[in-house]
């Protein structure tokens, strides 16, 4: 199935190049218009309707027609002298706010193409007055979807016309909180995320033309994953449109981090193999060696993308909107970059051919014993050592994560604006004043509720620990419904609000809630704490679903009960490993809370789904050589030689592409881990351990199915084929490796695929 498919592109090469062109430019110009469109913001929207804190939002939304979201933000409004207050500057506060909420809003016209219009007037409504009577807060609500630039950019002439209009009276102006907070820290991060863009590109050509000494090897990866990846982004959006499905904000971000890294992979999987090709058949057209190339590493590519698909398939299973979302939206991204990567890569080996590798002249010539080659001889020569040594490794890695916990608090965000003005309120109000949590009371019956029950409802919560201030009920229009504004001692976004509400706050609602109607809280706080239930229940599901799945995959790929067990155990230590040394740097050296609440998932589905990509590598052409009349130790050994340049350049590269991640420090957690568990991996895993393990296990190492020794075959003087060394016999039958020998094994007789090759060779052939 891959030969056929890899043969059909090649031979319709520039059909394949000119389709992947049009649908890669395409969906990259409305990819992220529709990515806006079916992205939700709002955690709780991710939530089943059995946790308290989504039922709260559906009776917001039934009920008031109130869809809280994190699009209103606090307005601070204060004297520029620090002073407190007049009745003149709060009658010029009413003022200024009457006319905010009555100008239209309009953003300039953006360069993206498709951009939603979100020109509008915001809602202004009054709040708190600071006890010491030095400012006064505002809430400013707007429209449409945060993570929208359209929306983003509306904000910014919000705020820009708010700071302008108070400036007039002598008071001034800043906000904080939902789509502030957002904007600031993405205009506070904008330098630093072009300058990572820009070296992560860079680390990426750097290492291919240190590799390949080639212009065009180093650039074209780049080129085809952009294409891909925009057909990938594309195909995502679209599909979550079809299927009315929201995103979180974050899924584009991991995609393409993803999508970078496994495209940039795949790409120099081939590109390693094509250049092997060429050496060892000079005359060959590039047509034919593609061909070879793109059959022999096809199938390895194939197995990794399915492997990387099931494991994120996985998540469709969790019961956290958040995740389920992101499980399958990865799956659909990889299965296009798979399909590119078995199609237009492979085609444009065949268009470039020898030019590929230009202006280079080196890689002609099999390249005398290196590094590679003396990894491969000391694995093999001592493979208990160095399963030994992995082992202790592994293990002293893996005993940082005793102790774990996880936290649900981004650290080290930096101090924006928007933090400066929630510092400056809670040293007055209450620190959960700026970020309120909303109890809503429904009936049962859809009888008037009782106005005197409320009251004792709010005034419980009111002597409840950890609560600062309590607002009076407010119903609605049929009287069946009540809301009451409740704000924390405490930030809302800590783990002590999670527990003051997950405790006390609730235990006191379910005590107090009257009779005959329901009773429920939502806020950042409430939200997070059923976060948290939601997630350790799906941890107890996802890792067994995952590891049953991969494991199967392996089987039906690889036909061995041995091999697919000592990768699922090696990458299974791989991430014991990467989550410790994780664990021990951020909660142990750094004294954060804990480690972020989707690090361990999401660092189990990358590792071990992108770190098989390497097993399976490496196994393949294990097995490949294990075809060869040699022994276990001289086939590993090869195989090690041909496939260590290729692996630990891939893995650098998708290494640093999650590397990336880490400078922004709400992906802090992830980009570190990730980047970690790639390397290990890449470097211990794929080209130590398991090569270790198959010199151990010798043939046995795909039992039940045991590779047979193939014996080379050329052509005798009348054309028939004969094996080699049929007359006279051989010496010996055994091969004893005493030392390293630089050889390469390939048939003496080439098989042509089936197809014709081109009639006019490229400049490159002749």
């Amino acid at each position: 199935m891959v030969r056929r498919l890899t043969s059909f592109a090649i031979r319709r090469r520039w059909v394949t190049i000119l389709v992947w062109v049009l649908i890669g430019g395409a969906l990259s110009v409305v990819g992220p218009s529709m990515t806006h469109r079916v992205t939700e913001s709002r955690t709780g929207e991710f939530l089943p309707g059995s946790y308290g804190s989504a039922a709260a939002l559906e009776i917001a939304e039934s009920e008031f027609g109130v869809t809280p979201d994190g699009n209103a933000a606090t307005l601070l409004v204060a004297r520029t002298d620090g002073g407190r207050l007049t009745p003149q500057d709060r009658e010029a506060v009413a003022t200024a706010a009457a006319d905010l909420g009555k100008r239209r809003i309009t953003p300039p016209k953006s360069e993206e193409p498709f951009m939603k219009d979100y020109a509008q007037t915001p809602r202004v409504t009054p709040g708190p007055l600071a006890p010491d009577g030095t400012f006064q807060l505002l809430t400013v609500s707007l429209t449409g979807n945060p993570n929208d630039p359209g929306l983003q950019e509306v904000h910014r002439e919000l705020r820009t016309a708010t700071k302008e209009e108070f400036r007039e009276h002598g008071l001034r102006a800043g906000f904080t909180g939902g789509i502030a907070d957002r904007v600031d820290a993405m205009d506070a991060g904008e330098t630093r995320q072009k300058v990572i863009g820009a070296l992560t590109v860079l680390l990426i050509v750097l290492l291919n033309v240190l590799v390949f000494r080639s212009v065009l090897a180093a650039l074209l990866p780049l080129i085809a994953v952009a294409i891909v990846g925009g057909a990938a982004a594309g195909a995502v959006a679209g599909t979550a449109l079809l299927l009315d499905i929201r995103l979180d904000p974050s899924t584009p971000s991991l995609t393409h981090v993803v999508l970078l890294g496994i495209g940039i992979d795949y790409f120099l999987f081939l590109l390693f193999r094509f250049r092997e090709q060429l050496r060892a058949h000079p005359d060959q057209s590039a047509a034919e060696a593609a061909a070879v190339a793109s059959g022999r590493v096809g199938n390895a590519i194939a197995s990794a993308g399915l492997t990387i698909v099931a494991a994120f398939a996985t998540l469709g299973v969790a019961s956290f909107g958040q995740f389920r979302v992101l499980g399958p939206a990865i799956a659909v991204s990889v299965l296009v970059m798979l399909l590119g990567s078995l199609t237009l890569m492979p085609a444009l080996l065949a268009v470039t051919g020898r030019g590929m590798f230009w202006p280079a002249r080196a890689w002609k010539r099999e390249p005398a014993a290196g590094r590679a080659a003396r990894l491969g001889e000391a694995v093999t020569r001592r493979p208990v050592r160095y399963v030994l040594l992995s082992l202790a490794l592994l293990g002293v890695l893996s005993a940082g994560a005793l102790g774990m916990r996880m936290t649900y608090d981004p650290s080290g965000g930096d101090r924006t604006e928007a933090v400066k003005v929630a510092e400056e309120i809670s040293r007055s109000l209450p620190a959960g004043a700026t970020d309120r949590h909303t109890l809503y009371v429904r009936s049962e019956s859809g009888a008037t509720l009782d106005r005197a029950a409320l009251a004792d409802l709010a005034g419980a919560v009111g002597r409840t620990e950890g609560v600062g201030q309590v607002g009076r009920p407010e119903m609605n229009e049929d009287g069946n419904a009540a809301r009451i504004d409740v704000a924390l001692t405490v930030r809302s976004d800590t783990q002590r609000a999670r527990d003051l509400i997950s405790g006390p706050v609730r235990t006191t609602i379910g005590e107090h809630t009257p009779r005959g109607t329901e009773a429920h809280i939502t806020g950042t706080a409430a939200v997070f704490a059923d976060v948290a239930t939601a997630v350790e229940k799906d941890l107890r599901v996802v890792f067994p679903v995952a590891a049953a799945l991969i494991a199967l995959i392996l089987l039906v790929l690889l036909r061995s009960l041995v091999a697919p067990l000592v990768l699922l155990l090696s990458v299974g230590l791989g991430f014991a490993a990467t989550l410790g040394a994780s664990t021990f740097l951020f909660q142990h050296t750094l004294e954060r809370p804990g480690v972020m609440f989707t690090l361990p998932l999401v660092l189990f589905l990358f590792v071990v789904a992108l770190g098989t990509d390497y097993n399976i590598l490496i196994s393949d052409r294990i097995k490949e050589e294990m075809e060869r009349p040699v022994s276990t130790r001289r086939a590993v050994a090869d195989a090690i030689r041909h496939t260590a340049p290729a692996i630990t350049t891939a893995g650098l590269v998708l290494a640093g592409s999650f590397a990336s991640l880490a400078a922004d420090p709400m992906t802090q957690d992830v980009g570190f881990a990730t980047a970690l568990g790639i390397t290990l991996s890449a470097l211990v895993l794929s080209l130590v351990l398991v090569p270790a393990l198959a010199v151990l296990c010798g043939r046995a190492f795909w039992w039940p199915r045991r590779p047979a020794a193939r014996v080379p075959v050329a052509p005798a003087a009348s054309g028939e084929r004969v094996p080699v060394g049929s007359a006279p016999a051989p010496a010996t039958t055994r091969y004893e490796p005493t030392a390293y020998e630089p050889t390469a094994y390939e048939p003496t007789t080439y098989q042509r695929p089936a197809y014709e090759p081109p009639a006019a060779p490229s400049p490159y052939e002749r």
